[in-house]
């Protein structure tokens, strides 16, 4: 993995959601380190010395415009980024790895599929749910995580911050074998 995609919304509205799992993990992956801005305000990126650390701005429907302009700046192939985001279909505190598939309705990814044109893209989940049924969809990933769900997120960005470096380190199979089955 050269490239990791964390994603989520901009802006201080959305700072605290469940759909920015993904900017909180590669903030937490940042370790501090000052964001550059990319040209045109398409997303915020750090260049770091093992990968790239990428936020789109561009908000989740369009979160594909920034990862394809990065990767084609940098030559990097849609098979060496890992993106990171929420899914409300996995518990909160786990993770998932892929090396490929389908967006699982996921907006965010479905952008990225669309603008890189595979869906061979490798993704790390972010266990956000389960979404109670009496909240929608949009509702439940714009909401933010409760007061008593804060470990569970914390435990989860932990694990999921582990999982990236090794899916660095060694690769992404590796990762799978060690995180797919843990729980946060």
């Amino acid at each position: 993995m050269r490239v990791i995609v964390g994603l989520g919304n901009p802006g201080a509205r959305y700072a605290y959601t469940r759909h920015n799992a993904g900017f909180m993990l590669v903030d937490a992956l940042a370790e501090g380190a000052l964001w550059k801005s990319w040209p045109g305000g398409l997303g915020d990126y750090l260049v770091l010395p093992d990968f790239i650390l990428a936020k789109p701005l561009t908000y989740m429907n369009e979160s594909g415009r920034f990862v394809t302009a990065l990767l084609h700046f940098y030559k990097i192939p849609p098979s060496e980024v890992l993106v990171c985001f929420d899914d409300m279909s996995i518990p909160l505190g786990q993770v998932r790895l892929r090396e490929q598939g389908s967006s699982g309705g996921h907006n965010g990814m479905r952008s990225v599929f669309e603008e890189l044109k595979t869906d061979k893209v490798p993704r790390l989940r972010l266990g956000i749910g389960p979404r109670p049924p009496m909240i929608d969809g949009a509702s439940f990933v714009l909401g933010t995580f409760a007061k008593e769900e804060r470990p569970a997120l914390d435990k989860m960005i932990s694990l999921a911050k582990e999982a990236v470096l090794l899916a660095v380190k060694a690769d992404i199979a590796c990762a799978m074998s060690r995180y797919n089955t843990q729980n946060a």
